[in-house]
Formats: C-alpha cells, structure tokens, sequence
C-alpha cells in the first residue's frame, strides 16, 4: 500500500445486494489494507454515506428496490459527493448499459466475473485522483484566504488587475475579463467539470533539438507556441501547460463552452494547418517537424495547483491520461480522436476509423478515429 502508517487508511464502501458478492469484495479490499464497510441496498448505501464519507463506492447495478444507476445520480446530487469515486460492477456489457452509467455520474465501470488486479489497479488509480483533488481543495482554500486578505490591503482596482495579468497566464483575455467579473465564478477552487482536452506535440523534435544549435531550437519553439498560442486564445481555450514541443488545452472550463467537441476538431485543424505552415519552412532549412493531436472528451477534476509563490492551472483525470496516449500514437500531421469524442462529431469531420488499439495505461485497446478534414469547410464554435 502506498498510504502512510501515519494516515488513515482510505475507506471503501461495498453496495450489492448478493452478500456472497460483497463479502467478496470486502475480504479482498481488507487484505489490501483499506476500511472497508458494505450496504446491502441503495437506501441503505445512502443512509450510511450520510453518516460517514467514504472515499470511494463499488456500486452494483442490479439490485432491487433502487437500482445502481439511480443510487449513482443521488449521490451525484450532493455537492459534498460530488467528486467522491463510483466504480459500477455489472454482469451487463451492453454498451447501452454503460451509456446510463456515464450519464448517471460514474467513473468506472468493472464487469462481473471480477477481475482482482484490474479491481486493484482501478480502485489505487481514484483514489490517488481524490487525494490530488482533496490536496487541491486545501490549495485553493489557502489561495482563497490570501485573495482575501490581499483585497483587505489594496484597493479593489489594483487586485482586479493584478488578479487579470496572473489568470492571462492560463485563459483568453476575454475569459479572464470574465472571470475577474465574476460571470465565470472562480476558477481556482478545485471543482469536476466535463472538458474536451487536445494534447498535441512536434514529431522530430527530438532529433531535431539534438543536431542543431540550441538558438536554433529556441527560435523554432518561439514560432510554434506564437502560431499555436494564438490559436488557443482565438478559440478561448484553457492553456493547461506546456513542456517544450508538447501542449495541453483544453474547451469547457472555466466557461462552460456550447458544442465543445466540433469546436475542439475546429481548433485542432486550425492548428495543423498553422503547423503545415511551419513544417515547409523548416523543411528548406533541412528540419523535418510534424505535428500530432490527440483528442478525448471526459470529466476532470480542474482547479489551482501549487505551492506558495508558483500556482498552475490543471486538469486530472482519465481523459487527460487518454488525449496524450492518442497523441503518442499519432503521427505528424494526424489528429486521433476518442470514440466518445468521435460520436459527437461524427456528423462534422471526415474520418477513418482505425479500430481498437492498445493504449499504455488502459487495461483494454481503445477505439481510434483519425480526423482528415471537417465534413463542411466551415469553423465551427468561433
């Protein structure tokens, strides 16, 4: 186990109506060394998240009285469960069926007969994700109480602007005006938001920074992120980081964004064909760069993370995880979508399904299209 002895063993809370399931379940997460404690039905899975928070819910969909689908959305109800970790156990592997799960507010999915690693694996990786939102949490409160305080001090004026220059880092100028207005809310209390996130990176870069003289590389990174980074503001995108040739931005935070999957495709070819732009004069200088994208839609946990003196933006979650394995899998001048992604665009883009291919750090091959052109030469979402 990876906790402290100093800490609290994480708590689990079994839901499923076949005792023979649950004490499963709960002989095997106790060998492991969590907390665990089960309920026998929904009301009863409610009654005992009322009287104690757990940290995470292994719920099974089949039960009488309340299925898990509607114990899922009353959890979800609740602005305190509102990131807590539901994992679905079912013998059903209809894709409908886990459709109704997403919808309802799942996580994860496990089918029956269980698979113990995969379990095991499922259940270390939420809740390393609830202790990094839980940390974020503390993060913003402390970041709360110093905004607070610096308004005390200053006039409001000054930390308008002050505050305005610091969120430019990360949002549009006119999503930042907004935020600082108040129309976006705060954006730095870690909250669980639904994104679309776009990872792209240069191929060849690598040997490129390796044979040619740093100012060189330099020069060449300042015209990529000036050509992508304009793009990013053009479509009011979040700019979560940038390391070098690869980057992350991502549409539906802080400002929730209508359509973001068509206008997350949109901003993708926009960036390129800025990148076409770039390869052919790099290529008269004997440089060979392609960019490749990768593209998922999902919930994330987003908010301020940090310490004192240096605070970024981030998003966590599965479809982070996922957008950037697309990415690696793409080559220069292809654009990978999610199957999730895909079905909200398919109507919009011209695309090759690639079927299923192994992705590292996913237990099962994920289904790829790759994105050749929108179906209609027209930008959608700006």
């Amino acid at each position: 186990m990876s906790e402290r002895a100093d800490q609290h063993p994480p708590c689990i809370l079994v839901v499923d109506d076949t005792a023979d399931n649950a004490k499963l379940l709960v002989d095997l997460l106790e060998r492991q060394g969590y907390q665990v404690s089960s309920s026998a039905s929904g009301p009863e899975a409610l009654a005992a998240l009322s009287r104690e928070p757990c940290d995470l819910v292994l719920l099974d969909v089949v039960m009488p009285e309340m299925d898990g689908y509607e114990v899922c959305r009353r959890i979800r109800q609740h602005t305190r469960f509102a990131t807590l970790p539901v994992v679905m156990v079912t013998a059903l592997d209809a894709k409908e069926e886990r459709v109704k799960g997403l919808e309802a507010g799942a996580d994860d999915f496990l089918s029956r007969p269980i698979n113990h690693p995969e379990l095991l694996a499922r259940v270390r990786s939420l809740l390393r994700i609830k202790r990094m939102h839980d940390y974020m949490q503390r993060q913003a409160l402390e970041l709360a109480d110093w905004a607070s305080t610096l308004e005390q001090r200053v006039a409001r004026g000054v930390a308008e602007v002050e505050r305005l220059s610091r969120l430019k880092r990360f949002f549009s100028p006119k999503v930042a005006e907004l935020i600082v207005s108040g129309a976006a809310g705060d954006p730095l209390h870690g909250h669980r938001r639904e994104i679309v996130v776009i990872y792209l990176d240069l191929r060849g870069f690598t040997a490129f920074a390796e044979s040619w003289e740093p100012e060189e590389v330099m020069r060449a990174l300042a015209a990529y992120h000036a050509a992508m980074g304009r793009i990013v503001v053009d479509y009011e995108a979040t700019l979560e980081r940038f390391t070098g040739d690869a980057m992350m931005v991502f549409l539906g935070d802080p400002v929730v964004v209508e359509k973001p999957a068509g206008k997350a495709v949109s901003l993708a070819i926009a960036m390129r064909d800025a990148a076409l732009a770039l390869s052919a004069n790099w290529k008269k200088r004997g440089v060979d760069l392609g960019l490749a994208i990768g593209i998922d839609q999902g919930f994330a946990t987003v908010g301020a993370i940090g310490f004192e003196g240096r605070v970024d933006y981030a998003a966590i979650g599965t479809v982070t995880n996922l957008a950037c394995r697309l990415c690696q899998h793409a080559r220069g001048g292809e654009i990978f979508l999610s199957q999730r992604l895909f079905s909200e665009v398919e109507d919009l883009v011209e695309a090759a399904d690639l079927g299923e291919l192994p992705v590292h750090g996913f237990s099962r091959p994920i289904r790829v299209y790759r994105c050749d052109s929108l179906a209609t030469r027209r930008v959608i979402g700006k």
